[in-house]
């Protein structure tokens, strides 16, 4: 047999084969959808269906003439529509009289009444008596201030879907009688193309397997098959193995640069960008391909292209040269995203003449080492103060044992408030450095928030009436659960009032209150004191910030407490913020997220 015809009959067999397939597949398939398809389309109409009775009062379900409007519901929705009782009582019927009703079997069961009357949506399809036909049928529970009253049914005709049925299957036999005709002119031309061709494609793949990448195919000859596998073996061995050492050896290398975390920028001879990596265009935010473009037009940075011309040139000094004639720095890159970056760039000679560059992201080394000396000056500074009254008083009074009860105990008074003092400043810094390290465990549950605020409320009346403060506390009686811990949050609200008790002044009013915000809590403590100056506001919850350092000093602050708010609100899930106006009062505001009740 000849290869033309060889190659016919396997093509017309894989064509036969592929759309007898494609067509059973898409067949079954477009069945499947087309049922899924109108089973939604009448649960969408049942729920509309049920819907519309819910509406109604459903108290009195069974002494209401529901056969009206199961008709005139069967005809909108071009369907029979059958209404029954919880006790399997056939209520209404669009295909029956209202005088046949009573004769009609108890239909609780029914399959898709009883898993209707079971709070479900239920689906059955078999022969009805009362329509002498199959039908499909679909139902649903009718609900009463919660409770299944009765049931709605919805049925069509399993006719309607099998002529859609058959309508979509000849649809599908036309398009698969075109789709083999059509391959069937494709596989002709096919054939006599490739058959025309092997006996050249034989001759070029022996020059090939003999070093001739140049060669081009020949007229066809006899046995071509053979030969045509036979040089492309041969071709295969030859070229794979070299191929393959080298697509190994290039996907090796771009695995670890893409691995890296540290940039890498190599820079041909000519100055010109022939390597970034992943993680250079991230730290860089390039865009584009930067491949056989110089480095200025890539990273517009006079220090880099300063240490970049100085590796190309060989200009070291003593320290670069114990680095190995490498040349470092660190630079700071500007834009949307502010880097600090350690690069170390060396020149390369040989066989790759150019110069690599490392990048290293130090920007969070470097923001944590400020944070570091701003914490501990910080700290320095707070100890300082209480440490020397407290040295103070100690000296005065182990130095003069003859002083008077009354300045005695004023020294001794000193000690106290100080020791106080200190207690309370290490005791805020355990608790912010527990909640930073996340080793201050929250239980996070549903949460009354009208109780915790009678609470808090309850924890400073006292102290604000000795100020001379109104406390009071506002918030609806419907207000919804919160999620948060009642530990946390008590901490959170007993902050905020205690600020605003110290710091709203003689006469002043604090008002501790909530509402519902959305899907969330919103809490709010406000008083009507002096206010805080814009300029404080950003800056007003990070650690040691004090508006007025000596009045918080002489009220017994740490400057720690709305950092611990901070970070306590945000292990809530929760948001906080102040709005302050000078001479009109300070309010803070805890957003938690709402579980409903």
């Amino acid at each position: 047999m000849k290869l033309r015809l060889k190659l016919f009959l396997l093509a017309l067999g894989l064509i036969g084969l592929a759309v007898l397939i494609a067509y059973g597949y898409s067949s079954s398939e477009a069945e499947r959808l087309a049922k899924a398809r109108i089973e939604s389309d009448l649960i969408v109409r049942l729920r509309l269906i049920a819907h519309q009775l819910e509406e109604r009062d459903l108290g009195a379900f069974e002494s209401i003439d529901w056969d009206p409007v199961a008709d005139a519901l069967g005809q909108a929705a071009q369907g029979r529509v059958t209404i029954i009782s919880a006790r399997g009582r056939v209520l209404g019927d669009s295909m029956v009289k209202s005088a046949e009703l009573a004769r009609l079997d108890d239909h609780r069961s029914r399959p898709e009444v009883h898993d209707a009357l079971a709070g479900e949506i239920g689906r059955a399809d078999r022969h009805s008596e009362t329509a002498k036909r199959w039908m499909f049928y679909i139902a649903s529970p009718l609900r009463f201030h919660g409770q299944v009253v009765g049931v709605v049914r919805l049925s069509l005709p399993t006719t309607i879907i099998d002529e859609a049925l058959d309508a979509l299957r000849r649809v599908l036999v036309v398009a698969a009688m075109l789709a083999l005709a059509v391959s069937l002119v494709v596989a002709v031309a096919f054939v006599q193309v490739l058959s025309s061709r092997l006996t050249g494609l034989t001759l070029a793949a022996k020059r090939m397997a003999g070093g001739d990448l140049k060669v081009r195919a020949r007229l066809p000859g006899a046995g071509e098959l053979s030969q045509l596998g036979d040089a492309l073996d041969q071709l295969a061995r030859n070229l794979s193995s070299t191929l393959g050492d080298l697509r190994q050896e290039r996907d090796r290398i771009a695995g670890i640069l893409s691995s890296m975390e540290e940039g890498v920028l190599f820079l041909d001879e000519a100055g010109k960008v022939a390597l970034v990596n992943p993680a250079l265009r991230k730290m860089l935010l390039l865009s584009g391909d930067p491949v056989g473009r110089s480095l200025l037009e890539v990273v517009r940075h006079a220090e880099l292209k300063e240490m970049v011309d100085a590796a190309f040139e060989g200009e070291l000094d003593d320290d670069e040269e114990d680095l190995g004639g490498a040349i470092q720095g660190e630079i700071r890159i500007g834009g949307l995203l502010p880097r600090q970056l350690l690069v170390r760039i060396q020149r390369l000679e040989g066989v790759a003449v150019g110069v690599v560059g490392v990048f290293m992201d130090v920007t969070e080394n470097r923001r944590l080492e400020n944070l570091r000396r701003e914490f501990v000056a910080n700290v320095s500074h707070e100890l300082r103060t209480p440490v020397t009254s407290i040295l103070s008083a100690a000296e005065t009074l182990g130095g003069d044992a003859e002083l008077p009860p009354d300045m005695a105990k004023r020294f001794i008074d000193i000690v106290a408030r100080n020791a106080s003092r200190l207690h309370a400043l290490v005791e805020d810094l355990l608790d912010l450095s527990r909640i930073e390290s996340r080793q201050f465990s929250l239980t996070l549950g549903p949460l009354e928030p009208g109780q915790v605020m009678q609470h808090i409320v309850s924890l400073f009346e006292d102290r604000a009436s000795r100020r001379n403060v109104r406390l009071e506390l506002a918030f609806p009686g419907n207000l919804t659960f919160v999620r948060a811990d009642r530990r946390a949050l008590e901490h959170v609200l007993s902050n905020l009032v205690d600020n605003g008790v110290k710091y709203a002044g003689v006469g002043k009013c604090v008002v501790l209150a909530a509402r519902q915000d959305g899907d969330g809590v919103e809490f709010s403590v406000a008083d009507d004191g002096a206010g805080i100056e814009p300029k404080h506001l950003p800056r007003l919850f990070e650690r040691f910030y004090r508006v007025d350092a000596g009045r918080s000093r002489d009220v017994g602050g740490t400057g720690l407490g709305l950092a611990i708010v901070k970070h306590l609100v945000e292990s809530m899930q929760g948001a906080v913020r102040v709005q302050s106006e000078v001479g009109r009062g300070t309010t803070f505001f805890v957003r938690l997220p709402a579980i409903q009740r």
